[in-house]
């Protein structure tokens, strides 16, 4: 496969990028891939102007001549791409969405209607583009922090698997590797799973999703 991975968290040790990791390396162990890893943060990529100097041009890059026209380029060849994200007041961080924002060159001006739901017509084959969401979370709380971008991901993205993870925090606190250990064995099981069948099942994403210590307990440690 080749692999593009968006990292969009803005901390050299990213909670969410060990889990993101984790995963790629269960995939890197069913064969040979490609993967391209972007963090985000690094990269000159400005907002987007509402120009669609994109749409007039046509061909498929933004007018703006900075570091998102690479995302640009790699987007339509890979086979995956991961979304890789802390949440940030109930979003992704701003600069993760300003590269979303700039994927406006890959889709058309056109308009069609698919299962009474208006959108643009695709400027790219986004059929054999399989997308994943790994995003990590500070509270114990899966309910009532993930539903805003869940519902933004599954429009902006085209339904991509999405995997929410509370307390992800815990995954670079020394003393608790003895719960951080089984959440990344158990993410690169996930991997060697979805490189098989681009799918995970219902209990692997159940427990993928769980929580690594009580919330009672977390809520404590945090207050201390």
């Amino acid at each position: 496969m080749k692999i593009l991975v968006l990292n969009g968290s803005p901390k050299t040790k990213s909670d969410t990028m060990v889990l993101t990791n984790a995963f790629l390396k269960g995939i890197e162990k069913t064969g040979s891939h490609e993967i391209h890893v972007i963090d985000v943060i690094k990269k000159n990529i400005a907002p987007c102007k509402g120009c669609f100097g994109c749409w007039q041009t046509g061909n498929g890059q933004c007018v703006i001549d900075d570091d998102q026209n690479e995302i640009l380029r790699l987007y339509p060849e890979m086979d995956l791409i991961i979304w890789s994200f802390p949440l940030y007041c109930y979003g992704m961080p701003g600069h993760l969405k300003s590269v979303l924002d700039r994927t406006i060159p890959l889709i058309q001006k056109k308009m069609e209607v698919v299962d009474g739901v208006t959108r643009h017509v695709a400027g790219v084959d986004f059929s054999k583009i399989h997308g994943v969401v790994i995003c990590g979370c500070g509270f114990p709380n899966y309910e009532h922090n993930f539903e805003g971008i869940q519902r933004q991901c599954e429009l902006a993205l085209g339904n991509p698997l999405q995997i929410y993870v509370p307390e992800t925090p815990l995954l670079n606190i020394p003393g608790a590797e003895p719960v951080a250990k089984p959440k990344r064995e158990a993410f690169e099981l996930a991997g060697e799973e979805y490189a098989k069948s681009f799918a995970l099942k219902p209990e692997t994403i159940e427990n993928l999703q769980s929580l690594m210590i009580p919330k009672d307990e977390y809520i404590k440690g945090v207050n201390s």
